[in-house]
């Protein structure tokens, strides 16, 4: 059996029993869901190791010796879709970057190059940065490459058929934190160790960025740090939408409960306290905020991948489960920090191409997107922006590949990025319409 047939096989079982910590009853108003089955121990019965098992993904002894992009090992590995080998050739690098407080670090890229011949230039490379949004490094793009179950593979085998290479880098570290500026440091890095790897002969490629919700994340905080972070790397062009914008906003968004179908993205927020509890104990401290189902919660959502990560928190509003008197907006150092990792913190210098839907209901534009992209605007970002007059997050991620994939293609291949615009048009929706 394939292994996205097992996964399947196993999220489909019936519900296994809560763990005696896990919350056995929820609020009447709230999602009913119990303990859910964990992706992570279905890889981990798969016969491809998981990273956490894979000596292969180790610390070198001497990790602060090696400069920033440098390859600590490489090994090249069978790429499958839907569990069926893919005839593509795919090398893994593992290479140096840091996390979000400037210590040393490795993760892992995997670049895919395609057997279609390239002529009259090096071969262009696209940086996918796929929406890892998880808390278990078997949900790592490396990984689940490996197993067939990368979700965003459809989207990248576009650029394989025009003769592009593919790099898919492990954005978030193998201990899997997000939303934070580490996110593009590691995209950055990943672009240093392709052009440090002569093997694959790419040193002198063009290349592209593209990422849609926490891949545009990944995406947009990359271009935003490479004229300080990596002014060695050159990047043509970014295409991504769907991304949280402005933290703050989110948080105030998510925290509490939200009418029909927008209240889906009570889980964003948390799944984000569960990942920004790793690089920020003091400030994401559960303990200090809230009660022990919400710990419970918490915890369970510290070993999951997006899937059931979503259904686990969706319709339960974390404001629900914090101490009396205890709140995210009165947490010492939780707004402040959240602004700090707000896009708005670092503007790329590099043209960019943005979208997002017009009614999304994880990420609302009118209050989460639009006055950020208004910001690029006013600093004289290289920048175009549409609002897709679409609903629904994942409809506007197929919607807005389209063009975006043009786009991108065209970059790389040398033509212009064309003209700046900002069709920012307020959602034509009546006020207070559910996420507009």
């Amino acid at each position: 059996m394939t292994a996205a047939l097992v996964t399947a096989a196993a999220l489909t079982a019936a519900v296994a029993e809560a763990a005696p910590t896990f919350p056995h009853t929820f609020p009447p108003n709230q999602n009913q869901l119990p303990q859910l089955p964990r992706e992570p121990d279905i890889y981990r019965a798969l016969p491809i190791p998981t990273p956490d098992e894979d000596p292969w993904y180790r610390d070198p002894p001497n990790i602060s010796a090696y400069e920033l992009g440098q390859v600590v090992r490489t090994r090249t590995v069978q790429t499958r879709v839907l569990g069926i080998p893919f005839p593509v050739h795919t090398k893994q690098l593992l290479y140096r970057s840091e996390d979000a407080h400037g210590e040393p670090i490795v993760t892992a890229t995997s670049v895919i190059v395609p057997g279609i011949p390239w002529q009259g230039s090096p071969r262009p490379v696209v940086s996918f940065q796929e929406a890892i949004d998880s808390t278990n490094s078997s949900c790592n793009p490396s990984h689940t490459l490996q197993t067939g179950t990368f979700k965003e593979a459809a989207l990248a085998t576009s650029w394989l058929a025009q003769g592009f290479a593919v790099n898919i880098p492990d954005f978030d570290g193998k201990f899997n934190t997000f939303s934070t500026w580490d996110e593009g440091k590691m995209v950055l890095d990943s672009l240093r160790a392709v052009k440090n790897d002569k093997t694959l002969g790419l040193r002198d490629s063009a290349f592209a960025l593209y990422g849609y919700s926490g891949g545009g994340s990944g995406s947009i905080r990359a271009a935003g740090l490479r004229r300080t972070y990596a002014p060695d790397v050159k990047i043509v062009g970014t295409a991504m939408g769907g991304a949280p914008a402005d933290l703050v906003a989110q948080a105030r968004y998510a925290t509490g409960p939200q009418p029909g179908v927008t209240g889906i993205s009570n889980f964003t927020m948390w799944l984000g306290f569960a990942a920004l509890s790793r690089e920020y104990p003091k400030i994401f401290d559960a303990d200090a905020l809230l009660t022990p189902a919400g710990r419970a919660i918490v915890a369970d959502l510290g070993d999951r991948c997006v899937y059931t990560a979503a259904m686990t928190g969706m319709w339960r509003p974390i404001r629900d489960y914090f101490q009396p008197g205890k709140t995210l907006e009165k947490a010492p150092g939780v707004m402040p920090l959240l602004k700090e990792l707000s896009l708005d913190k670092h503007i790329p210098d590099t043209p960019v191409l943005w979208f997002h839907g017009i009614w999304d209901e994880l990420i609302p534009p009118s209050t989460v997107v639009l006055p950020v992209v208004r910001k690029y605007w006013a600093a004289g970002a290289d920048l175009r922006f549409a609002t897709v007059p679409l609903p629904e997050h994942v409809a506007n991620a197929a919607a807005g590949w389209v063009p975006a994939q043009a786009w991108i293609s065209a970059v790389l291949r040398g033509e212009s990025p064309g003209p700046r615009f900002k069709l920012d048009y307020p959602a034509p929706l009546p006020q207070g319409f559910p996420g507009r």
